[in-house]
């Protein structure tokens, strides 16, 4: 029986990439991703400052914790911050070569970045669809399959690398609100299953699907606290429980073609609209 991976007992650092890790959920993966000792390279659309702010925060954990900053030596952060708009797919299948060539061997690709935008079914336009299914579903599998062809091209061994998809537990509580946004999630649902087929053994691809984390412009502190607590155990998923699940999900090799579910149980409950239209 093989041991199972530990960073005590690795012989280099190992590198994921995080998109849309300027801001919000992505950021709390970027540094609990440093925190278990990963070297994070920050993808960011239009947010630069707030992408180098978690660069910088990054290299802090590293800097701060002995055993990661022996492996992990930190460096300038402008050289782990990579700039792309995901909607051109040009412009996102070079996102992983340059990582690649800026930090060397990548192991991980978390796709955190998401466009959410609002429409129903009498807004709908071919328009919005497509630009929810590039930047939700279309850059997810192109950047699946950009760490597949790097892994082939070093020799990678089998469950060597992985990909995450942040998912949402609205795929299985539906409702008609955000209606491209949904499609292009749910697109992405059903790629875990075809990309873990595709690009095994050495690629494994696994979806978090967490419920009502962060509050937003569209919900105030007290609605949002109201709706956190709309659950089977009285409470939603925190940002720490998300955060906690990516990195069981990177290190647990025997994971692949599946979503783990971090949601409280919300998806077990029948909601009309969503959250934010609550």
């Amino acid at each position: 029986m093989s041991a199972p991976f530990s960073f005590a007992t690795q012989t280099a650092p190992r590198t994921a990439l995080v998109t849309g890790a300027g801001k919000r959920l992505g950021r709390e993966i970027a540094l609990g991703l440093a925190k278990a000792g990963w070297r994070v390279a920050v993808h960011y659309n239009s947010s630069e400052a707030e992408a180098l702010q978690t660069a910088k925060d990054c290299l802090a954990v590293i800097d701060s914790t002995p055993a990661l900053a022996t492996s992990l030596p930190s460096s300038d952060p402008h050289r782990f911050i990579f700039q792309a708009n995901l909607a051109n797919e040009a412009a996102t299948r070079q996102l992983l070569p340059q990582v690649v060539s800026q930090l060397g061997p990548v192991h991980a690709v978390v796709n955190s970045a998401a466009l959410f935008e609002h429409d129903d079914v009498q807004s709908f336009s071919y328009a919005n669809l497509a630009q929810h299914w590039a930047t939700n579903t279309g850059a997810a599998i192109v950047l699946a399959q950009a760490l597949h062809q790097h892994c082939q091209a070093r020799g990678a061994q089998a469950a060597d690398a992985v990909v995450i998809n942040m998912l949402d537990q609205k795929l299985w509580n539906p409702n008609p609100d955000f209606l491209s946004y949904t499609l292009s999630k749910a697109a992405l649902e059903a790629a875990n299953t075809l990309l873990a087929q595709a690009l095994a053994p050495q690629v494994r691809v696994v979806g978090v699907a967490p419920g009502l984390t962060l509050t937003s412009h569209m919900l105030a502190d007290d609605k949002f606290q109201q709706l956190h607590k709309l659950s089977p155990l009285g409470r939603s998923s925190s940002a720490e429980d998300v955060v906690s699940t990516v990195v069981f999900a990177m290190h647990n090799r025997a994971i692949t073609g599946t979503t783990l579910l971090v949601d409280g149980g919300q998806h077990l409950m029948k909601f009309e609209r969503d959250f934010s239209l609550m």
